[in-house]
């Protein structure tokens, strides 16, 4: 490989030696994609523009994009509003360091955030991804016990199932068996495990379902300062859809023990389950909340940790004083402003129509696919569509397949779904869920 100086141009790099890479290759011995293999890669799509619910790629395909770029691009892709925002932000100022310095789109978006969020939490920490709002709601938990001298109180439990993110505080309350974490058991923190809910969404509530967590709280409240988990459903550890009553027990257990509750709506919040926020599906609201992904519509990383006044009191009190945490980009305005146009474009409500319509839309076109041999299950919850396989899909296959249909789908082990922008049209929908059921087909 030449070692020497490279020119760009759109869509080759030329080395000054002579040696010519096109941009997919060059990419496939140079860059590392998530969850990809540095020695056998999966393929990749060069994608030159984005609009609506669509992405151009270099080739000049258009797909309908049925992952909304991992769940945060709920508005669509260049959106008038959010590039207002930017624009307008970016020719102000785009960064400023948070330590000792606010600003008013900072003021905006906290404002907001307390408007939509549950009743009782008042506190906004500002965090720049979703793994990070994870870490701080847990630092959060484990220093209020130490504030307030129980400091024994310093582990957290977590259902099975969960997914929280991949650096290490969430990597730890993360499923350390079914996860994609096991290779790092002995340099993680030693978490409490119970079993993942069983009763569906939709299903009649099983009392068996909360018994491990009540057998769990019996024996180790005394140790524990935090319970975690994403409300109604459990997103990278298997998009699974459980009944509200197991969250409102748990938000019951952890009143009765002295344990905080820790909801993990980085996935969930804004509208996706078809609640604003999927604790509501329970009427319940956490001590400590955890949102990302669509907060910036997409445009940008930048997550929130929210917390009750108890919480932020109590983390406070004693030595150090001070919750000793503090990102370089904390508060970003640039990010700042964009989420609070996501914002306001949210609290138009628009969202509740659109999501009620593709949750009927998917259920009446999904339901196909659970007479496919291949097919272990098929499940629905607002802007949520997932075909459970019976055996891992082949990646690259699949998405060959999707491309040629016209869309962009990206699956992961057994799983196979779609959590559509809310701005997509019916047959751009159908598109997505035709190429699912079609490349199932002939699976057999």
């Amino acid at each position: 490989m030449p070692q020497h100086k490279v020119v760009n141009s759109d869509h080759f790099i030329t080395f000054t030696n002579g040696y010519i890479l096109n941009n997919i290759e060059f990419d496939k011995q140079h860059i590392w994609h998530p969850y990809t293999s540095s020695v056998n890669a999966l393929p990749c799509y060069e994608v030159t523009g984005a609009k609506g619910a669509k992405l151009t790629l270099a080739s000049g395909e258009e797909l309908v994009d049925g992952m909304s770029s991992w769940w945060a691009a709920i508005h669509g892709y260049n959106h008038p509003t959010l590039n207002k925002a930017a624009h307008d932000q970016v020719d102000a100022f785009s960064h400023v360091m948070f330590g000792g310095i606010t600003h008013q789109p900072a003021i905006n978006v906290c404002r907001t955030l307390l408007d939509m969020v549950p009743d009782g939490l008042s506190r906004v920490f500002l965090a720049d991804s979703g793994s990070v709002a994870v870490e701080v709601a847990i630092k959060m938990a484990i220093q209020y016990w130490a504030c307030q001298g129980r400091s024994e109180k310093s582990r957290i439990v977590a259902p099975r199932n969960g997914y929280h993110g991949d650096t290490f505080a969430a990597m730890s309350v993360c499923d350390p068996i079914n996860g994609m974490h096991s290779l790092f058991e002995n340099v993680l923190s030693k978490q409490l495990f119970a079993p993942a809910p069983q009763t569906r969404f939709g299903q009649t509530f099983s009392e068996d379902d909360i018994l491990p967590m009540v057998e769990m709280f019996e024996n180790h409240h005394h140790e524990i300062a935090a319970l975690i988990l994403e409300p109604i459903v459990q997103g990278a550890g298997g998009m699974r859809m459980y009944h509200p009553e197991y969250l409102k027990r748990c938000r019951q257990l952890c009143d009765s023990y002295d344990v905080l509750l820790i909801c993990d709506e980085i996935a969930t919040g804004f509208g996706r389950t078809g609640k604003l926020f999927a604790c509501e599906h329970a009427d319940i609201s956490p001590d400590i909340l955890c949102l990302g992904k669509a907060l910036t519509g997409g445009y940008m990383t930048m997550a929130a940790t929210l917390c009750t006044e108890d919480v932020a009191l109590g983390v406070c009190q004693g030595e150090p004083g001070v919750f000793m945490h503090g990102p370089t980009y904390m508060g970003n305005p640039l990010a700042c402003a964009v989420a609070n146009a996501s914002l306001s474009l949210i609290n138009q409500n628009h969202w509740q129509t659109q999501v009620q319509a593709i949750e009927q839309q998917l259920q009446s076109e999904l339901e196909k696919c659970a007479s496919l041999a291949v097919v272990a299950d098929v499940r629905v919850l607002g802007a949520i569509g997932v075909v459970e396989t019976r055996a891992p899909v082949n990646v690259a296959e699949i998405q060959r397949h999707f491309v040629r249909h016209g869309v962009w789908i990206r699956p992961f082990g057994k799983l196979v779904y779609i959590m559509p922008p809310y701005i997509i049209s019916a047959t751009q929908l159908s598109a997505l869920t035709h190429a699912i059921f079609s490349y199932l087909q002939k699976q057999g």
